[in-house]
C-alpha cells in the first residue's frame, strides 16, 4: 500500500516532471499543486457513488421526547444515507444456532414489531415526523467521508490528506491516474486521454464492488412491496 506522497511520485514519473518530496512544502509551488490535485482526486471519488470502501454501519439510539438527533453526535464521519437500508433493530438478539447470510439479516433486523417511523435528513440532522419510543435502535448504512487512513496513528481514518505518510482508502492505481489528469489540466497541458483513461476506470472499479443483482433480504415473495433490497448494479 503507497501512501499519498509515494502516489504523487509515480504521477510526476508518468508527467515527467519533479517529483515532489514534501507535499506540505510551503515554499515549493509545485508540490502544494500536487497536494491540491491530489485532495480533489480523493473528493472527486468520495463524491462518485456508494463505494464499498466507504461503506459503513451507523446506529441511532433513540431518546425520550426527541424527535431531532444531529448527526455528528453519533457518526462524526457521515457523509450521505445509503438508500434503502434505515431499519429498525430489536433491542433483544436471538441465538438461534447457524445462519446462512440471508437469515442472519431476517432475524436481525426485521424479526420485530411493526413501526411506522417516518423521516428526513435535513441540514446534518435525522428529523422524525412522529415521537420514536425510547432507547429504539435503527441501524443505517452510509457512506463515510474518510478518504485517507493514518499508518502511524494506529491506522485512523480521517477526512482529508494532513501527512505525506496518509495512505488513500481506495485504490491507489486509480488515485494516481485521477492525480495524473489533473495535474496536466492545472499546468495548462493536454489532459483528455488521461481524463478519458481515468473515467473508465472509475466505472470499472466502482461497478466491480456493486451486487450484480437485486438480492432480496426479506424472505418475501414480491421483494418490492413486502421486502428490502439491495440495489443491483446499474450500467454506466
Amino acid at each position: 500500500m503507497k501512501n499519498i506522497l509515494e502516489i504523487c511520485q509515480d504521477a510526476a514519473s508518468l508527467a515527467a516532471t519533479q517529483k515532489p518530496e514534501n507535499l506540505f512544502n510551503g515554499d515549493s509551488q509545485q508540490e502544494a499543486v500536487f497536494l491540491s490535485v491530489a485532495r480533489d482526486t480523493l473528493d472527486g471519488l468520495l463524491r462518485f457513488g456508494d463505494w464499498q470502501e466507504l461503506t459503513k454501519e451507523g446506529v441511532l439510539r433513540t431518546v425520550r421526547g426527541r424527535t431531532v438527533y444531529p448527526i455528528d453526535g453519533f457518526c462524526p464521519d457521515f457523509f450521505c444515507l445509503l438508500n434503502n437500508t434505515v431499519y429498525v433493530k430489536d433491542a433483544a438478539e436471538k441465538v438461534i444456532g447457524s445462519l446462512t447470510p440471508q437469515e442472519w439479516m431476517r432475524e436481525k433486523y426485521f424479526n420485530i414489531p411493526v413501526l411506522d417511523l417516518k423521516f428526513k435528513i435535513q441540514n446534518g440532522m435525522f428529523k422524525f415526523l412522529t415521537l420514536p419510543p425510547p432507547n429504539m435502535q435503527i441501524v443505517f448504512q452510509y457512506r463515510s467521508a474518510n478518504v485517507v487512513y493514518d499508518p502511524e496513528s494506529g491506522y485512523a481514518e480521517k477526512t482529508e490528506i494532513t501527512k505525506n505518510t496518509d495512505i488513500p482508502v481506495f485504490d491507489e492505481y486509480l488515485v494516481k491516474k485521477g492525480i495524473l489528469w489533473r495535474w496536466n489540466r492545472r499546468n495548462g497541458l493536454p489532459y483528455e486521454e488521461e481524463f478519458n483513461e481515468y473515467q473508465r476506470e472509475v466505472k470499472n472499479k466502482f461497478g466491480a464492488g456493486l451486487a450484480s443483482r437485486d438480492i432480496n433480504l426479506s424472505g418475501a415473495a414480491d421483494a418490492i412491496l413486502q421486502g428490502v433490497v439491495v440495489n443491483a448494479a446499474k450500467s454506466h
